[in-house]
């Protein structure tokens, strides 16, 4: 399905979303964090300076000391605590030392030299303060996770209008390149934004693509009915030349091959405008093809396998079979091949292939592709791929594995 696609432009923005909620959820984490990791400090910092005061007070009175704070001399005291407290400022009255490791866990020291050469010592728990710390983290977690499970979706569906529009962009360009040259986007509605100027774009260039082709089309069809009428003026005046005359032979081969090339330039013309339609008709395909075959008087084999009986217009199949033969003798070799299976038909040479153009774009008017192919106007192919779209039919071009031009028609295509 198209929403679950992680490549899709909705996953995208929300991964987007999320990445920018999950990077001031961290910058607002830590601040929070430094902020009450300090208070917390502070208060025990607090606490551990009325201690040492109280402590001070009392010994300075009775030489004791309260029962919370112990006295040592200097070396009894921990390696960090004696560090702390030979780098105490003379102005400070006593030096901490807080202890994150075992099997002290989070407590924090404070020692104060006293008369005497000792040292009162006390301590403070910590431990409430790094819990209640833990326990902000674990909320900011959670708190952050709750609002990606609501930011993502959200995200996701809030591009959907977006996402509708560009598909409807998607679908507009498929069916202007399959031949709907009156497809259009057309208005985005109420929204003023680039993928509306895309759109309206792209419907301008539709349009003029449109009027370009259209143009082409109707200059195609003007200059064939044009040349039809000399046509048939230099036919008739070929066929009255001597027959045993070589050079009258040739003008009459010329004067032949111009006429068809006129007729194929109608057809391609009619195909064009879509003015053809099929007139199907229950036809046997083995046995309509074999014929047609046979009738091109061309070294074709044909193979017939399991033809049932389909529904087509026997007339285009004919074009397409002669069209399809003529090419492969004209640009391929020998042998040439016919195969017919179920509704499929495949016509095989063994030259040196389509040219890459030609599988890439499709067959091109007036340009073969590559001049091992040999010389032609292109038409055939054209007109043969062309009738196949009347007929509902796919007509495709490869190249076998072992050498040589494959072309299929299918009369019975599957979705794609």
């Amino acid at each position: 399905m198209a929403f679950l696609n992680p490549r899709a432009l909705r996953w995208k923005i929300a991964a987007l979303t999320a990445a920018a909620c999950c990077a001031v959820a961290a910058v607002i984490g830590v601040l929070v964090h430094q902020a009450m990791a300090e208070r917390g400090e502070r208060t025990g910092n607090d606490r551990i300076a009325a201690r040492m005061a109280a402590a001070e007070r009392e010994y300075t009175r009775t030489g004791t000391a309260p029962l919370d704070v112990e006295v040592l001399t200097p070396g009894q005291l921990a390696e960090p605590l004696a560090k702390a407290l030979a780098a105490k400022d003379k102005n400070g009255l006593y030096a901490t030392w807080y202890d994150r490791k075992p099997p002290n866990w989070y407590w924090l020291w404070a020692a104060m030299p006293v008369e005497g050469d000792r040292v009162l010592v006390a301590r403070t728990d910590m431990s409430a303060e790094v819990r209640g710390l833990q326990l902000l983290d674990r909320s900011i977690v959670k708190a952050v996770l709750a609002a990606l499970l609501v930011v993502v979706p959200l995200a996701a569906l809030a591009t959907e209008p977006m996402n509708r529009r560009l598909r409807r962009g998607s679908r507009t360009a498929r069916a202007i390149a399959a031949g709907d040259l009156d497809a259009r986007i057309g208005p985005g509605g109420r929204a003023r934004d680039e993928i509306t100027e895309m759109s309206a774009a792209m419907d301008e260039m539709a349009a003029a693509l449109q009027l370009k082709l259209e143009g082409e089309r109707r200059f195609t069809a003007d200059v064939a009915h044009e040349l039809r009428t000399p046509l048939m003026g230099l036919s008739t005046a070929a066929g009255l030349l001597p027959e045993d005359d070589e050079a009258a032979g040739l003008v009459r081969d010329r004067a032949r091959a111009l006429n068809g090339l006129v007729e194929d330039l109608l057809e391609i013309s009619r195909l064009d405008a879509g003015a053809e339609q099929a007139r199907t008709d229950a036809v046997p395909l083995g046995e309509l093809v074999a014929d047609v075959v046979r009738r091109t008087q061309t070294p074709t084999v044909v193979t017939v396998g399991a033809a049932p009986v389909v529904e087509t217009d026997p007339r285009r199949v004919e074009r397409i079979v002669v069209n399809l033969v003529t090419n492969a003798h004209r640009h391929g070799a020998a042998p040439v091949e016919v195969t017919v299976t179920g509704a499929r038909m495949a016509v095989r040479d063994h030259g040196p292939g389509f040219p890459a153009e030609l599988l890439d774009e499709g067959p091109q008017r007036f340009r073969t592709g590559s001049a091992e192919r040999g010389r032609g106007h292109g038409l055939g192919l054209t007109i043969a791929l062309g009738q196949a779209g009347v007929l509902g039919a796919r007509l495709t071009f490869a190249n076998a594995p072992d050498g040589g031009a494959v072309a299929t028609l299918d009369l019975a295509p599957g979705p794609d």
